[in-house]
């Protein structure tokens, strides 16, 4: 079964699936990656915070995952 990923996935589970996902998050200029408090937070409040489309990157992440 795929890794699939909403709204509300916790960035590090989704780090902790596939690590090369981090290009997804560094594009929308999210480059703190592996510091603790972003681990925890979900992928609508990062997005929230870079001002990008929670539903653009949740979309690609589950293209990536094959969700």
């Amino acid at each position: 079964m795929a890794f699939k990923v909403d709204k509300d996935t916790v960035i590090g589970d989704i780090m902790d699936a596939d690590e090369t996902t981090a290009e997804y998050f560094m594009e929308m200029g999210m480059h703190c990656l592996f510091c603790p408090a972003s681990r925890g937070e979900t992928v609508e409040q990062a997005c929230e915070v870079h001002g990008v489309s929670p539903d653009e990157l949740v979309a690609k992440l589950n293209k990536h995952f094959g969700a």
